[in-house]
């Protein structure tokens, strides 16, 4: 029975001292005094309460002591509060400290919580980098296009990282500034002759201006000829005046054929015409000859004329049949 009761004190103390060093992190705290970090340890209970985890805030404020860096406990749990990374905002602190710029942990939370690495944009004032542009096709007065491919070497402006533009917006304004000038040249072969000319251009427009960065210089790395734009224009120019001229001329024999067949019309309609003009001619005779105003002998006259005019038609073809065998004779 004795043995029970032990037992059950035993894991009740075992529970009360878990919950006691889960909220008095005495093992923090003593690695905080040890460091030269005086904080109380009714503080770190206080941060349990406002669901702050100790140890991402203790941790961090040890590194900056070690550094040299004054930083209070406030300013660290605040930012944490706010969603920033505390570790990575020491982190960029301690590296700027290293290297002699200028950077507070105002600005530092700034940059961190606009979604920037403040880590990265310290290592890269220290460190240039170097961004390769894509293919940046431009074409020269001449009409031949040239494919060039630029690196472009930038540091970071701490002070430009908020609200600053990124890297995406220095390619285009490289990309933007290659064009304009290959596009200003003469030839073609001014630009492959001289490619330092077009990093030069580029430099002095001031593409950096809004931007998170700074450039330090632009270098053409790779000059390549490409298609003959001028010409392929002139091609399609041709090709589309052929088409137009074509059209054109479709449209003339359209309207030719519709006036031929309107023609035509006209001639069927005046046949049918003449032909119900002739029909009419035997009964106004009959009528003629009943009513008197046309005798017997003039009808006899005019039928002799008719034959008369029908053997003379007769005797001609004829005539004109035996010539023409004279003539194969």
């Amino acid at each position: 029975m004795e043995t029970i009761y032990f037992l059950i004190i035993v894991a009740i103390a075992i529970v009360a001292l878990s919950v006691f060093f889960s909220f008095f992190p005495v093992m923090l705290w003593i690695s905080a005094l040890a460091s030269g970090v005086r904080i109380g340890i009714i503080t770190l209970v206080a941060m349990r309460l406002r669901r702050v985890i100790p140890s991402r805030i203790v941790n961090p404020l040890i590194k900056a002591t070690k550094a040299g860096m004054d930083l209070s406990i406030n300013q660290l749990e605040s930012h944490y509060l706010a969603g920033g990374n505390v570790d990575r905002v020491v982190n960029a602190l301690i590296a700027a400290h290293r290297a002699n710029i200028q950077l507070e942990f105002a600005r530092a939370a700034a940059i961190d919580l606009a979604g920037r690495d403040v880590l990265q944009a310290v290592q890269m004032s220290v460190n240039p980098r170097v961004i390769e542009t894509p293919i940046v096709s431009a074409v020269a007065k001449d009409g031949i296009e040239v494919k060039v491919i630029a690196r472009v070497t930038v540091r970071a402006n701490i002070d430009r990282l908020v609200g600053g533009a990124g890297e995406e917006t220095i390619i285009a304004r490289v990309g933007e500034g290659i064009v304009t000038t290959v596009g200003s040249s003469g030839s073609h072969k001014d630009v492959l002759e001289n490619p330092d000319s077009i990093s030069q251009t580029v430099l002095g427009k001031g593409l950096d201006a809004g931007t998170a960065f700074e450039i330090l210089s632009i270098d053409i790395a790779d000059v390549d000829v490409g298609k003959n734009i001028g010409a392929y224009l002139q091609t399609e120019q041709a090709e589309a005046d052929k088409q137009i001229a074509q059209a054109k001329a479709e449209e003339r024999r359209a309207m030719a054929v519709a006036q031929e067949q309107e023609m035509k019309a006209r001639v069927v309609e005046m046949k049918a015409k003449v032909v119900e003009a002739e029909s009419q001619v035997p009964l106004a005779m009959a009528d003629a000859l009943r009513s008197g105003k046309l005798g017997v002998m003039d009808y006899m006259n005019l039928k002799n004329i008719d034959a008369d005019t029908q053997m003379r038609s007769t005797f001609g073809k004829l005539g004109g049949d035996s010539s023409k065998d004279g003539e194969d004779a």
